[in-house]
């Protein structure tokens, strides 16, 4: 069967994905959740499409993009855990990040981080960063993971969906989604700043 053509922003995906099938769906994922630039999302979104036309089975990308993401995720974190907690203490005070800062970072973290780990699952940047942050901050790996998970089924769940639905029409609702997503962006920036505030002004209160 030949390989439907995809739309837009994910046609530079085809030769890859034609070539290499679940296996580029897997790397991609994976290696973009510790870090590495990587298409993740449009190599799911691409997968979703070509299932939808009947080249790929929607079950298995969906199985192998979710087993990507949450390795990747779990690589991220141990590269925070282990490396980042230094690394912040070293040169954390030349961008005013002192120890005291960073540990009500932490506890912040460890109290609001499970909403943090999933929602991150669908914001550009934060999607790469998860696991390193989770990691760095100290937060349980128990509780990362349950988190984690959840945000990766919803994802991969979500965008394969979409696309395998979707088809040709879908970079006009990609489109639309992601011109949203911004106001998504700022909105959860200001939350977390505002639960921030919240916690220190609590802290000191109690003191």
């Amino acid at each position: 069967m030949a390989a439907p053509p995809l739309p837009g922003f994910l046609a530079h995906l085809a030769p890859l994905l034609g070539h290499y099938g679940y296996l580029a769906v897997g790397v991609v994922v994976f290696v973009e959740d510790f870090g590495v630039p990587a298409p993740g999302e449009t190599i799911l979104l691409a997968a979703g499409v070509y299932a939808g036309a009947g080249r790929l089975n929607i079950v298995a990308v969906a199985v192998i993009a979710f087993v990507a993401a949450v390795a990747g995720d779990n690589i991220g974190y141990l590269i925070g855990h282990h490396g980042g907690r230094a690394f912040v203490h070293r040169w954390g005070k030349y961008v005013f990040l002192t120890p005291k800062r960073f540990q009500a970072t932490e506890e912040f973290f460890d109290r609001h981080g499970g909403k943090v780990v999933t929602a991150a699952r669908f914001i550009e940047g934060l999607r790469q960063a998860n696991g390193i942050i989770a990691g760095t901050t100290g937060m349980r790996w128990r509780r990362f993971l349950a988190f984690n998970a959840l945000g990766a089924a919803l994802w991969v769940g979500a965008w394969s969906t979409l696309a395998y639905f979707a088809g040709s029409h879908l970079t006009a609702i990609y489109d639309e989604i992601t011109r949203y997503q911004v106001y998504v962006l700022v909105a959860l920036g200001v939350l977390v700043a505002a639960l921030v505030v919240r916690h220190v002004v609590r802290r000191r209160r109690e003191r």
